[in-house]
């Protein structure tokens, strides 16, 4: 089968561009408008995207320090919404974001079990370790845990998430109304862990779905990130302002897993891509250029100030001047960095570099028509930079359209996307295989050894 470009659309009900909500086209209340939600799932749908991709946060920020934003400093938490937006569409999975640090893996089990049975098998956990004081104090803390120690808490949970996730076989459920047996007690397992971070005995109180379990997908880049990708991510959303950079954590993160005994080709890397498409390069600078001059001064400041770890303090610097160091951040050190390095790489002032990342925040921004931004995101995927992308559309609903309109198709002219659904499930679709259930497993080995 040759080899197609995965496509996910990241699609913040709020716009994702830090001034979206000012745009004539982008409803003012979008983040919280189900109806809103519900007509970029239907658009994503007709443009044959694997998934409808959400963040999500756990306490409020303002200034543009939250992702997107002002228009999302309210919104819905995501697998509610994936839960009513499931039966409302038929093949479109839905990767929703859940913490490892501020969640029990019990319940971060249940409620993605739970969705991916409502959707019949197209749901996906995006693992975070979530950073900010700010949330910390929502959850009985004062600061965040050090950035290691997030990651030792995720590596457990994930673990836990998983055994959870296979306290049924898959044939364990009789249902026989002749015979009264409902299901076969010897096919329910405890999960019976005790681990530095969690005690979870199990089992969980439901069943595996038609795709076995969700898709687990994680967006952390950092050392502890980029092992956590080889060993537990199937899908890596992941930022990089050029190819070469992107090459080099492709190989990297595909190497990780393989040192974990896992098949490279079933971790699927990709990096974040936020599209001004026209039908002419000028159109598409035209509205680059209009979105860019809604930025308001202290949103842009705002949004450097999160994306740096809320350690930088931007008050009384020239911001026609140079960015200043930022003290080591607990936070998203990763994004610390890549924030760094845009502004070394470009020779970018304050004022620059804030309206260069409010597109996405870090991700590749492409402008160009629909022909340009093809032959972009075609070099990346041939070249050993990227199974797919996660689509950022700068503001709503109109961008969207613009990709699904003019970009999807040239990507299918060209055969390197799809023009109907493989399957059912967002495993099939993505060309992920179905997790075999651990105890079936055990049993067959055991059966073949004898």
């Amino acid at each position: 089968m040759t080899r197609k470009i995965r496509l996910g659309a990241f699609l913040p009900g709020g716009g994702q561009h830090i001034a979206s909500w000012r745009h004539p086209d982008q409803p003012a209340d979008g983040a919280t408008s189900f109806a809103f939600h519900r007509r970029l799932a239907e658009t994503a749908e007709r443009g044959l995207f694997d998934a409808y991709f959400l963040a999500d946060g756990l306490a409020v920020g303002f200034g543009g320090a939250r992702e997107g934003g002002n228009a999302r400093v309210a919104g819905f938490e995501p697998v509610t919404l994936f839960s009513a937006l499931a039966p409302l569409t038929q093949h479109l999975g839905f990767i929703a974001t859940s913490s490892t640090t501020y969640e029990e893996p019990y319940t971060t089990a249940r409620k993605f079990a739970s969705l991916d049975l409502i959707s019949g098998g197209r749901a996906g956990w995006n693992v975070v370790t979530t950073t900010g004081d700010a949330t910390a104090q929502n959850f009985n803390r004062d600061t965040q845990l050090p950035h290691a120690d997030r990651y030792r808490r995720a590596h457990e949970h994930v673990d836990v998430v998983r055994k959870l996730w296979d306290s049924f076989e898959d044939d364990a459920f009789l249902r026989d109304k002749e015979t009264g047996v409902f299901f076969d007690p010897e096919k329910l397992h405890d999960a019976d862990h005790k681990g530095a971070h969690f005690s979870v005995k199990g089992p969980l109180n439901v069943p595996r779905s038609a795709q076995g379990h969700p898709v687990i997908v994680q967006a952390g880049q950092s050392e502890d990130g980029r092992d956590f990708a080889g060993a537990h991510a199937e899908v890596i959303f992941t930022a990089h302002q050029n190819v070469e950079t992107a090459r080099e954590f492709y190989a990297d993160v595909k190497a990780r897993a393989r040192a974990h005994g896992r098949n490279p080709d079933h971790v699927l890397i990709m990096p974040g891509v936020s599209p001004f498409v026209g039908r002419t390069e000028d159109e598409a600078r035209e509205k680059y250029d209009r979105l860019t001059g809604l930025i308001l001064e202290e949103d842009g400041i705002g949004l450097l100030n999160g994306l740096t770890g809320g350690t930088l303090d931007l008050k009384g610097h020239d911001l026609d001047g140079p960015l200043p160091p930022a003290p080591p951040t607990e936070g998203m050190k990763s994004r610390q960095e890549l924030i760094r390095r845009i502004a070394d790489e470009n020779g970018f002032t304050i004022r620059q570099l804030y309206r260069w990342v409010a597109s996405a925040r870090g991700h590749f921004t492409v402008i160009g028509s629909a022909t340009q931004i093809a032959d972009t995101l075609q070099e990346w995927f041939e070249t050993g930079a990227a199974d797919g992308f996660n689509i950022l559309p700068p503001w709503l609903p109109t961008a969207l359209d613009d990709f699904v309109d003019l970009v999807i198709p040239e990507l299918q002219r060209r055969g390197l996307f799809r023009t109907a659904y493989e399957g059912r499930t967002l495993r099939e679709n993505l060309g992920l295989p179905y997790p075999e259930n651990r105890y079936s497993a055990a049993r067959a080995a055991s059966r073949a050894a004898e």
